[in-house]
């Protein structure tokens, strides 16, 4: 994996990085970007929220969450909170290594995290936090074609970002924008050194 840089859900607008707030301290947190060698082709592994949830309901989402006291890294905070919301088991991942450090605009800097995991893979969801586990192919996530920008005007404020509708999924904002990483990132490497 390359170099972790910084990316933002300000990037987008043609301002840049301009439009983002100065002087905040960003919550750490660490997703997992799972990578699961099927025999038809390497696909990654997403979330969608249950309805219910205060933040970010419905969405798509890789899994994980906020760093806690304990967690020695933001690896482990991924880890972690992969087990707890869909019960992969931290030893069924190998680390590739980590995408750039995405900040959000609700204040996170968040790791990405890539792991390689070899089925078989058993999934227990927690039912509170997630509505359904799914994977979508890996060449779906590396056409440029299927990264789509849109934009979207909230509280008098436009907000850009990316999309990448796969079936019935709409998978955007932040998650977009670390599969678009993922893809860059890729791009660059030859995909075979994935393993």
């Amino acid at each position: 994996m390359a170099d972790v840089g910084t990316r933002s859900d300000y990037d987008l607008h043609p301002r840049g990085r301009g439009i983002a707030p100065t002087g905040r301290r960003l919550k750490p947190a660490g997703v997992l970007v799972p990578l699961v060698n099927r025999p038809e082709g390497i696909t990654v592994l997403l979330t969608q929220r249950t309805a219910h949830l205060q933040k970010h309901a419905g969405q798509i989402s890789f899994p994980g969450g906020g760093m806690e006291p304990d967690d020695p890294d933001l690896q482990a905070t991924a880890l972690r909170e992969t087990e707890e919301e869909i019960g992969l088991s931290p030893d069924k991942v190998e680390i590739l290594g980590e995408l750039d450090l995405y900040e959000t605009t609700t204040g996170y800097g968040v790791a990405p995290v890539v792991g390689w995991i070899e089925p078989p893979i058993e999934l227990s969801i927690d039912p509170f936090e997630v509505a359904e586990a799914f994977e979508v192919p890996l060449s779906f996530v590396l056409d440029p074609a299927n990264h789509v920008r849109e934009s979207r005007t909230r509280d008098g404020t436009r907000r850009f970002y990316y999309v990448l509708q796969y079936d019935r999924y709409y998978i955007w904002g932040a998650t977009a924008g670390m599969l678009v990483n993922l893809s860059e990132v890729l791009a660059g490497e030859n995909r075979s050194d994935l393993r």
